[in-house]
């Protein structure tokens, strides 16, 4: 463009855009660093040539290429916005200070192999998005990745759609191409209108290729030549020219450049997926009649006519055929620095990166929970900001981001920087889905979320005994796999789970399951790691598992085969968490209640209750006789056995009547209220019989009043309400904060009875409310600011305590003597690692009868749960897909 056309564009652009200098000039735009005046920011604003704008047309061209303003990824530069201004067609896209994959191939030629491949899969993982979106790039070249803080990132994302499909017949008629020679796949290169995904993967696989040999698959003096080679040619192996290139690579690229597009992989998540398995090979027979089997004879043709070609000797046309030796497995000791240990080795406590090289763990610093990540090339882990009391990680499939759960929310980062984005609230245990999903548990069952954002979808809906199922896995068929709870979590099943379907299947009895590409199914049954053939499609173990590892604390396995675990306390097995109690004062010290007492959690919804006159607690245990409502004097004092029998009861609170426990119980199936003196004199009797089954009870200082929350349909999202019910007078619950859309939970009454505090969902993040009691259409005051969960009255009506969003005890002042008033919030303390509340187990905090203390549950030390002197704690194993291999064929 001229200066006289730039100062025209610049007048078309007045108040919009100012343009600053060229920046570059490729065969369909040039472009220019440009300040957006309204935003105030610099972007790239590309200017289509002037042949090109004619041909293609305004008003088409800009109707196309809205389909890609949508596309939100973090390795797409997304489309800030479109026009035409005086005859130009332009685009405006964000401005990257950083070079582009081509500047980086022509200064080092050669990039390395870990490089290579992660930007291949970071861009594949960009094309699987927009492939689902509807988008084909049909332009993937080194020129068009940008290299951002390390990081690739796809530009032009759609624009050759736009102008091919703006364009049409007329393009071709102007000697003009959409799509660059080298990077062509077969069927653009003849001039296919229909080009699919599958051209895309072509592209990416030959930009692979060079990344890795330093020159494109084909090449040629002219661009005639070069589409000729990619219509009749036969690439030369990577291997063959970079021995240090693996074979699964060389292997996944093969198969990424087949002629046609049926013989290509079905998606670029699949390519992707193939470059992080060690296991994947191309052109060999996966049955019994050997490699020749699975290879037509002209592709033996061709292989021999390229080494011919070369001047390759025949020895080495035999020695490119022969299988490829088995990889061995190596086993590390993995040491930690000290203050970096690796301090939480239960499940859910660690998560490897899918290429393996990278281990997120939670990890204690100055006092804080946190989660950090450390390179196994590096000694050092660094802290991931923002994950204050973080458990759960779970990984992106590029290893670029972070879900994580923070409370009772799902929540995700990318560790780059950026901010933190809360996918699923209320939600736990996430999981991350080659499907772009972030799977989590809700009370509806199992839902997903875009890792973008977006409308939060059930995928479950289960009852009965699948009940507090959780899930762990989602496979590449986007089938589930889930745990469910049996026999009142005495027991575990995996399942699998069939949306299509809407039908859930027994895989095994056990726990940690996890899915290998290479088709193994590992899972945990009494601290043993198991390990079987697993096909993904039917659900189902093919052939007897077999053990693998005893004694483990838990594991996490990578797609690419690394297997990283802990020793320690058998996971899955007899042993569970031991939970103790602690009174912790207002300063954060903390002492346990009664040294000598530990208890087994048993499951979620635990609950306890401490009495009015603070001498006695009410909590559900778990013994060997199942699951019960017991009585503990404290501090020190004995425990004694409410409720007897094989039905779960869950969830104490003391009242109606002094001396005696309120509780929920399915002995007569729903989930309904029941009572019983606590002294263990008199039979139980039923208090509710809801239609609908309850989560908790609360009752009103003077017991008139009971307060009640629901689970709710389990297949809405959003169910959780609260119910009034005052026993004597009503026949039914009726709603008191039951509003559609969000969550309304952990309701508490003031002493003086007049006033309801409450945590809902009602923003994009819990928050505590205080209403009128029982009006509670009279008002409503927000006391929390940035989160918040679990209110508590103080007993002297005067303050709440909520836990807030990085769990610290937080607290408000209140005055309530004529209207309501609360101060800002201000934080008593930190929650210290280990302390368990504001999770499903039902554990809620307890406040003192002075105020002054708080009861507060911590996973307690297990007696004769060390390792013994000079074992490890930590073992990385590489290769254990080859191990697997071995096991599962009868070997060793």
């Amino acid at each position: 463009m001229s200066d006289i056309d730039k100062d025209r564009l610049n007048r078309a652009l007045t108040g919009r855009y100012r343009i600053e200098r060229k920046l570059g000039e490729g065969g369909m735009a040039t472009v220019y660093l440009t300040d957006d005046v309204k935003h105030e920011r610099q972007v790239a604003l590309k200017v289509l040539k002037p042949e090109l704008a004619a041909v293609v047309g305004g008003d088409r061209f800009l109707a196309e290429i809205k389909t890609t303003a949508n596309l939100q990824h973090p390795h797409i530069l997304p489309l800030y916005d479109s026009g035409e201004a005086d005859s130009f067609l332009y685009y405006v896209m964000p401005y990257v200070q950083g070079e582009t994959l081509r500047d980086r191939i022509d200064r080092e030629k050669q990039l390395p192999v870990e490089d290579a491949v992660r930007i291949a899969v970071a861009v594949g993982n960009a094309l699987d998005y927009a492939h689902r979106h509807g988008v084909v790039h049909r332009d993937i070249k080194p020129g068009n990745i940008l290299i951002q803080d390390g990081q690739p990132v796809v530009g032009d994302f759609g624009i050759a759609l736009a102008v091919g499909s703006a364009g049409g017949a007329r393009l071709t008629e102007t000697g003009l191409s959409v799509g660059t020679p080298f990077y062509m796949s077969p069927e653009q290169a003849t001039g296919d209108m229909g080009v699919g995904p599958a051209s895309d993967t072509y592209a990416l696989a030959a930009v692979l290729y060079e990344m890795l040999t330093g020159e494109p698959p084909y090449t040629g003096t002219t661009a005639q030549a070069v589409l000729g080679r990619i219509i009749q040619g036969v690439p030369v192996s990577a291997t063959a020219m970079r021995t240090s290139v693996p074979a699964h690579v060389d292997a996944a690229i093969r198969k990424g450049l087949e002629k046609l597009p049926a013989d290509r992989f079905k998606g670029a998540q699949d390519f992707a997926t193939a470059l992080q398995d060690p296991a994947f090979r191309h052109g060999e027979a996966r049955g019994a009649a050997g490699a020749a089997a699975g290879a037509g004879p002209w592709k033996w043709v061709a292989a021999a006519a390229v080494v011919a070609s070369l001047g390759l000797s025949a020895a080495l046309v035999s020695e490119m055929t022969q299988p490829e030796p088995e990889l061995s497995v190596e086993r590390f000791a993995m040491p930690f620095l000290p203050g970096q240990e690796l301090e939480f080795t239960g499940e859910a406590g660690y998560k490897l990166s899918p290429d393996g090289q990278m281990l997120v763990y939670r990890y204690v610093d100055d006092g804080r929970q946190i989660l950090v990540a450390r390179r196994w090339d590096d000694l050092r882990a660094t802290p991931i900001r923002e994950t204050e009391g973080a458990s759960n990680p779970a990984l992106s499939p590029d290893g670029l981001e972070l879900a994580f759960e923070q409370g009772d929310e799902v929540k995700v980062l990318a560790l780059a920087g950026g901010p933190v984005r809360t996918l699923v609230s209320p939600g736990f245990n996430p999981v991350w889905g080659r499907d772009g999903y972030v799977y989590a548990r809700a009370d509806s069952g199992t839902v997903r979320v875009r890792a973008e954002g977006g409308p939060v979808e059930v995928v479950t809906v289960l009852s009965g005994p699948d009940d507090g199922h959780r899930p762990y896995a989602v496979l590449p068929s986007d089938k589930l796999i889930y745990v469910a709870p049996v026999d009142d979590f005495n027991a575990f099943e995996i399942r699998g789970f069939d949306p299509a379907k809407g039908e859930s299947k027994l895989i095994a009895n056990g726990l940690v399951p996890s899915y290998l590409p290479s088709g193994h199914l590992l899972f945990v049954v009494d601290g043993v790691l198991m390990a079987a053939r697993f096909d993904p499609d039917d659900l189902e173990l093919l052939g007897q598992p077999v053990a693998v590892l005893d004694g483990l604390a838990s594991y996490s396995v990578s797609e690419n085969g690394k297997l990283f675990y802990t020793i320690g306390t058998s996971l899955g097995g007899t042993v569970e968490r031991l939970i103790q109690l602690m009174w912790v004062d207002r300063a954060g010290q903390a002492r346990p209640v009664d040294p000598d007492w530990t208890f087994v959690q048993g499951g979620p919804d635990i609950g306890w209750s401490l009495s009015p006159d603070g001498t006695q607690l009410a909590i559900r245990e778990r013994t060997t006789d199942g699951n019960d409502i017991w009585i503990k004097q404290l501090d020190t004092g004995p425990r004694s056995r409410l409720t007897f029998g094989p039905d779960q009861e869950r969830m104490p609170v003391w009242g109606p009547e002094p001396g005696e426990v309120t509780f929920l119980s399915d002995r007569d199936g729903n989930l309904d209220v029941w009572s019983k003196a606590a002294d263990g004199t008199g039979e139980p009797r039923r208090l509710l019989d809801f239609e609908e089954s309850v989560a908790t009870v609360e009752w009103s200082p003077d017991f008139q009043s009971m307060l009640i929350r629901t689970v709710g349909p389990r297949s809405v999202e959003a169910n959780r309400d609260i119910y009034l019910f005052r026993p004597g007078v009503d026949s039914v619950p009726t709603p008191l904060l039951a509003d559609e859309g969000y969550d309304e939970m952990y309701p508490d009454i003031s002493p003086d009875g007049r006033w309801i505090a409450y945590q809902t969902t009602e923003t994009d993040r819990s928050e505590i409310y205080v209403r009128p009691f029982p009006d509670v259409r009279g008002g409503r005051w927000q006391v929390s600011v940035n989160g918040g969960r679990q209110p508590r009255w103080a007993n002297s009506g005067r303050e709440i305590f909520f836990q807030g969003p990085n769990l610290e005890m937080m607290v408000v002042n209140v005055d309530a003597s004529s209207g309501f008033r609360a101060s800002e919030p201000r934080e008593l303390f930190q929650s210290e690692p280990g302390w368990i509340w504001g999770d499903i187990s039902g554990l809620r905090f307890e406040v003192s009868a002075d105020d002054q203390s708080f009861l507060i549950a911590r996973e307690a030390p297990r007696p004769g749960g060390e390792e013994a002197e000079g074992e490890p704690t930590a073992v990385l194993v590489n290769n254990f897909h080859q191990e697997l291999k071995t096991r599962l064929s009868g070997g060793r």
